[in-house]
């Protein structure tokens, strides 16, 4: 069955959008879990609430936010334009939906994961004299990584199944924006089961396959 497939670009896009979320929500989540996850001030839950919101907002919510932000006529979009850069319907919108929907699984299960320490052991740490670079290095982040390792392979999957708001900022270009999801919904559009089928069937077996290894490492690990 793999071997029907005639275009591959939709995987290698996919793949390069989904791993580009990733790395974007965990550069920016991890360090915004951790101190949310330790400081209290007015306005907290609000700043929570926005930050989980593309959680639960349909898709094509999302985009149309997107496409109002980055479009040439947005705030974002103009600013860019100025700057000779457009990243309206590129792979690039599709990386940024990807993850702006990813984002918020990054930050929840990060957040989790920093408040799961114990925080009498980096109450330890310090008073043996470590900076709290170090702290977080060599105490918080061990201690924490199965749960963002968790949120790290929940985004990635996030954003290799994003579709609603990637089609609205991205649109549908084979062999430039048209991801995973995009190619199985316009080849089963086109009456082209064969290679819906084979779509269907690497990302199924790729995210069972990721799933798999978490699960088996996690044992492993005696989490």
């Amino acid at each position: 069955m793999l071997f029907q497939l005639a275009d591959w670009s939709p995987v290698f896009l996919s793949l390069r959008t989904a791993v580009l979320a990733v790395i974007a929500v965990t550069c920016s989540g991890l360090p915004l879990a951790r101190v949310l996850a330790r400081k209290e001030f007015p306005g907290k839950d609000l700043l929570e609430s926005a930050i989980t919101l593309p959680m639960v907002l349909p898709p094509s919510v999302i985009g149309y936010g997107l496409l109002i932000l980055i479009g040439k006529n947005g705030f974002i979009g103009q600013a860019l334009s100025g700057l000779g850069i457009s990243i309206i319907f590129t792979w690039w919108a599709a990386a940024l939906a990807s993850t702006v929907v990813s984002f918020p699984l990054m930050y929840q299960s990060a957040k989790a994961a920093f408040k799961s320490v114990d925080l009498d052991l980096e109450k330890a740490a310090r008073t043996l004299g470590a900076s709290e670079v170090r702290v977080f290095f060599t105490v918080t982040l061990p201690l924490a990584w199965p749960g963002i390792l968790a949120g790290i392979v929940l985004s990635f999957a996030r954003a290799l199944g994003e579709f609603g708001a990637t089609l609205m900022v991205a649109g549908n270009i084979p062999g430039q924006t048209s991801t995973i999801p995009l190619a199985i919904f316009f080849a089963v559009d086109a009456g082209d089961n064969a290679t819906a089928k084979t779509l269907v069937a690497i990302v199924t077996l790729f995210s069972f396959a990721v799933i798999f290894w978490v699960n088996r490492w996690s044992k492993r690990q005696n989490y």
